[in-house]
């Protein structure tokens, strides 16, 4: 029976293997053609005819923009070079939002720092309106060295967000508990001066010398949410250990429920609290800039 078991999942494992390999390549998103300015027109710069976009801050305005199409449950990429050099105070949100009064939301904010130190990745997720489920994690590598990809991957039943193909976050439909399974949303960007709480709890301002900061854009993908996300294997370890809350990396020993396995196969495994949603954890967001 074990091995009748194994066996199944690893035919379905080849059979989603062969689906992927049989679709077409995703073509990279045109910011001309899939993208409009949503605030602050004079610092959204669109280049190489559309295949990369800046936005810039500077003590006026921030700058932000958002797809023209909305989504509901997919598999999507941005890749995102961040504001390099003494970022401190300001904060660049990459998020899907369906705007609505009981708004459901997916954000990645990225916290600038002083010069040489980790930046901060925090991770919300709202629900019906509801929030306060911010999560932060220090990045492994200098996001301003070079464009990363930064992966939301929505599916009825699952919600996970990869930096790298490296998994930080896992939300799960949990019985009783408001998930994002009504609203489609909108891809949005923007940065902003959040220097009230963003770095060190706003200890540290934003020292407007450095002016204008700037984040930058490529690589823009939406695939189809079966189409699970690539995964990076060799950082699973580092992701159990690290990222993941200590409730999401216990997996048990074994073969047949890996992390990437489940993502895209969650019933065979739905006992693993790494399938199950994080506690919360506090932090010191106060937000006093609306996103646009």
């Amino acid at each position: 029976m074990f091995g009748l078991c194994v066996h199944v999942v690893v035919m379905l494992a080849m059979g989603i293997e062969v689906v992927i390999q049989a679709q077409a390549q995703p073509r990279a998103g045109n910011f001309h053609d899939d993208f409009q300015v949503t605030w602050s027109a004079d610092k959204v710069r669109v280049m190489d005819g559309g295949q990369r976009l800046q936005l810039s801050l500077d003590r006026s305005s921030g700058s932000g923009f958002k797809s023209k199409k909305d989504y509901l449950f997919s598999n999507i990429d941005m890749q995102i070079k961040l504001v390099p050099g003494d970022s401190a105070g300001t904060v660049t949100a990459y998020y899907l939002s369906s705007q609505t009064t009981f708004h459901d939301e997916l954000d990645f904010e990225f916290l600038g720092n002083e010069t040489g130190q980790p930046y901060i990745v925090q991770t919300n997720v709202f629900a019906n309106g509801v929030g306060g489920r911010e999560q932060r994690i220090y990045l492994w590598f200098d996001p301003t060295a070079d464009f990363h990809t930064y992966t939301i991957f929505w599916t009825p039943k699952l919600i996970v967000f990869l930096v790298d193909g490296t998994p930080i976050r896992v939300f799960k439909k949990t019985p009783g508990q408001p998930y994002l399974d009504k609203q489609p949303m909108a891809v949005y960007s923007s940065i902003w001066n959040g220097d009230e709480w963003a770095t060190r709890g706003g200890l540290v301002k934003t020292n407007w010398a450095h002016a204008p900061f700037v984040t930058s854009y490529r690589n823009f993908q939406v695939k189809p949410a079966p189409i699970p996300p690539r995964i990076d294997y060799s950082k699973l370890s580092w992701a159990k250990g690290i990222a993941l809350s200590p409730s999401q990396a216990r997996l048990p020993p074994g073969p047949r429920c890996t992390i990437a396995r489940c993502l895209w196969l969650p019933s065979p495994c739905s006992h693993l609290p790494f399938l199950r949603n994080a506690p919360l954890q506090a932090s010191n967001h106060r937000e006093t800039q609306k996103k646009k």
